[in-house]
């Protein structure tokens, strides 16, 4: 099998062959399927590292299959992620703003080129991947049970770390704040057991600006889930969040408004958790 094997890896190699992308996938099965045989219970040093190449070309198989627009998006994602978690290294937490009772912390800070960011950091008695299901997996549910939103819909997905958002925010009370939506790139990762979610304003043809709705601009935005250390069925939930809302709204409410907008989302993304536990426990009666 394993002359076969690297006979049809050396077939890639010529430029023809290169570009039959379904040659190529056949290429890395076989390298898997003839590594695991070889490997057996106990990989040594070098299968690994063969491992390792063959996943780094398995990726840049992947990337061939998008389109110029498609891999765009990608870059604008993995851009976003990159700048927030920048920002989200920096000295934010000088910056106090608000400090709950109950743990819950909003930071602010003005940075160059980029504005005020807000930071919320509150504790969730939620495990990390039931979070990052509700807030990835049922994405377009959010305007159930977050009266700040009235709508988000799912554009278009480019593989399982990419997405483009159209969302539609919901009318402050007494129309401080009148009609906003957003067009998004959202870059969703994990790097060990950190779950990241991450986006910036993008364009879209099929969501053009809306008749009667100002077009606002986000990011970078991030939310960061990590498992508490002592407890792993708790989460330190991190989020940043850059607006301009656009129009003539003077800052001190748009910093407000902002800021209240993250204390209460802590809020009600915890009444919804604890909404599905209580619907688990009586499907389970």
């Amino acid at each position: 099998m394993l002359p076969a094997t690297f006979k049809l890896c050396a077939g890639i190699s010529y430029r023809h062959m290169r570009n039959m992308t379904g040659l190529r996938r056949n290429a890395m099965v076989a390298i898997h399927h003839e590594l695991n045989r070889l490997a057996g219970p106990g990989p040594c040093n070098w299968i690994s590292q063969i491992r390792r190449r063959s996943s780094l070309l398995s990726s840049r198989i992947e990337e061939e299959r998008y389109s110029e627009q498609e891999m765009s998006y990608v870059k604008q994602g993995e851009d976003a992620l990159q700048k927030a978690i920048s920002i989200l290294g920096d000295t934010i937490s000088k910056q106090k703003q608000k400090y709950l009772k109950n743990g819950d912390k909003v930071l602010s800070k003005v940075l160059p080129d980029v504005g005020k960011v807000f930071k919320l950091e509150v504790m969730l008695e939620q495990p990390s991947d039931n979070l990052y299901e509700e807030l990835v997996g049922n994405m377009e549910q959010m305007g159930e049970w977050n009266p700040t939103v009235k709508q988000v819909k799912i554009l278009q997905k480019i593989g399982q770390d990419t997405m483009i958002t159209h969302e539609v925010a919901a009318e402050t009370p007494g129309n401080v704040v009148g009609p906003r939506d957003f067009v998004s790139v959202r870059c969703t990762k994990r790097r060990g057991s950190t779950c990241f979610l991450a986006g910036m304003s993008t364009q879209h043809p099929q969501m053009p600006a809306q008749r009667g709705i100002v077009r606002a601009e986000n990011g970078p935005t991030c939310i960061v889930m990590k498992p508490c250390a002592e407890d792993p069925n708790k989460t330190k939930f991190t989020w940043l969040l850059s607006i301009d809302l656009k129009g003539w709204i003077p800052k001190t409410i748009i910093n407000k408004m902002l800021s209240q907008t993250q204390v209460d989302f802590a809020n009600h993304l915890r009444q919804r958790m604890a909404n599905n536990v209580s619907m688990e426990l009586a499907h389970a009666c």
